[in-house]
C-alpha cells in the first residue's frame, strides 16, 4: 500500500497502457471476424441430418412397399373370387365406394341444415302471427360416418367403465394376496366368455331396469357398452394387479420407514410403479372392445358399424359387397388409430420414468 502511494504516477501510466487500443497488424486486418454464429458453438450445418433422413426413408419404404404388394395382389386375385353378389370387389371398386358413403353422408348433411332452416323460418312466421313455435329433429337415416361416430362413442364409455373398475380392484388384487386369491377364480371364469353369451344377458337386465320412455341416453347404446366393459376389463384388471405386485419391496419399507399412510402410499408408491403395467392393459382392453362392439351391434342390431355392415349384408344389391369390405378396412384402421392414441398416452404418462 505504501508503495502504491507512493509512486501514483507510474500507477496511473500502467492502467492507461492496459486500457489503451494498440493497432492492428497485418495479419489481424486481413482476418475477418468470426461469425456470432460460430462463435457461439453454432454450426452452419444444414439442420436436416441426411443419416437420420435415409434411416426414415428406409423405415418407412417396407411399410409401403408391403402394402403396395397387398394391394396388387387383392387387386389381381379379387376378380377370380366369385360370390352371390358378383365378383369379389378390387381396390378401386372399395374405395369407390368410400367415396359414395362420403357424397351420402354430405348430401344428408345439406338436407338436415334445409330442414332446420325451414323450421326456423316457419317458428319466425308463427312468432309473427302470434302463434306457436314447433321444433323437430330432423328424422332421417344415418349416414356411414354417423356409424362411425355412434361406435366410437359406445366403446369409449364402455372402456370408461371397465377402467375405473378394473384398476382398483386389480391394485387391491396386486396388494393383498388373499384377497388376489378369493378373486382370482372368478376372473379366469368371466375372462373366456364371449359377447355373444353376455349380449342376451345384459339385453333382459337393461331392458327391464331402463323402463324410463324417454331416457337420457338410448337402451341399444347402454347394451353395447355394458358388453364392452363386461369383455374388456380383464386384461386391464389382471396388467394392474401385476404390476401392483411386482413393485420393488425396498419401497415399501421406505414407505414404512416414513410411515405413510395408505392412500400415500398408493399414490405415491404403487400408482408409478404399476403405471406402466396399467397402461399395457388399457391398450389391450381397448383393443378387445373395439372387436367386441363390432360383434355386439351386429347381432343386436344395435346402431353403429356393425349394424351397418350387417344391414348392407341383408340388402345384397351390386355395391353391399365393396362397401362392407370398406367398412371392414375402416373398422381396421380406426382400431389401429385407438392404439396409437393410447400408447401416446403412456409414452405422456411415463415421461419422466427411466424404462
Amino acid at each position: 500500500m505504501a508503495t502504491v502511494a507512493a509512486n501514483p504516477t507510474e500507477s496511473d501510466t500502467a492502467v492507461e497502457d492496459m486500457v489503451k487500443p494498440r493497432p492492428l497488424n497485418d495479419a489481424a486486418r486481413a482476418e475477418p471476424a468470426a461469425p456470432v454464429a460460430a462463435s457461439a458453438g453454432v454450426s452452419n450445418r444444414s439442420l436436416v441430418n441426411p443419416k437420420l433422413l435415409v434411416a426414415w426413408l428406409k423405415n418407412l419404404a417396407a411399410p409401403i412397399i408391403g402394402i403396395l404388394a397387398f394391394l396388387a395382389l387383392w387387386a389381381v386375385l379379387a376378380p377370380q373370387v366369385d360370390t352371390s353378389l358378383g365378383s369379389l370387389p378390387g381396390p378401386v371398386k372399395v374405395s369407390a365406394q368410400g367415396v359414395a358413403l362420403f357424397d351420402e353422408w354430405a348430401a344428408v348433411q345439406e338436407q338436415k341444415a334445409e330442414f332446420y332452416a325451414a323450421q326456423d323460418a316457419s317458428n319466425a312466421a308463427a312468432l309473427a302471427n302470434g302463434g306457436e313455435t314447433r321444433n323437430f329433429e330432423y328424422s332421417g337415416p344415418p349416414t356411414f360416418l354417423d356409424q362411425i361416430w355412434t361406435s366410437l362413442t359406445t366403446v369409449a364409455l364402455g372402456f370408461f367403465l371397465a377402467t375405473i373398475f378394473a384398476v382398483p380392484l386389480g391394485l387391491i388384487c396386486g396388494l393383498s394376496k388373499t384377497f388376489n386369491a378369493a378373486i382370482n377364480p372368478i376372473v379366469q371364469i368371466m375372462k373366456p366368455v364371449s359377447p355373444l353369451a353376455w349380449l342376451p344377458i345384459v339385453t333382459m337386465v337393461i331392458s327391464a331396469t331402463m323402463t324410463d320412455p324417454d331416457p337420457t341416453l338410448p337402451k341399444s347404446f347402454v347394451i353395447s357398452a355394458i358388453v364392452v366393459m363386461l369383455c374388456s376389463l380383464w386384461s386391464t384388471l389382471i396388467n394392474t394387479a401385476i404390476g401392483a405386485a411386482s413393485i420393488d419391496k425396498d419401497l415399501l419399507n421406505v414407505g414404512k420407514v416414513l410411515r405413510l399412510g395408505w392412500f400415500a402410499k398408493l399414490t405415491r408408491l404403487v400408482l408409478p410403479s404399476a403405471l406402466p403395467y396399467i397402461f399395457t392393459g388399457m391398450r389391450l382392453s381397448l383393443g378387445v372392445g373395439w372387436m367386441v362392439l363390432i360383434a355386439a351391434e351386429m347381432l343386436a342390431q344395435n346402431p353403429g358399424l356393425g349394424k351397418f355392415v350387417w344391414d348392407e349384408f341383408q340388402n345384397g344389391s351390386s355395391q353391399s359387397l365393396a362397401r362392407i369390405m370398406f367398412a371392414v378396412i375402416v373398422i381396421g384402421l380406426i382400431g389401429f388409430l385407438l392404439d396409437r392414441i393410447m400408447m401416446l398416452l403412456q409414452n405422456f404418462a411415463s415421461r419422466n420414468r427411466t424404462v
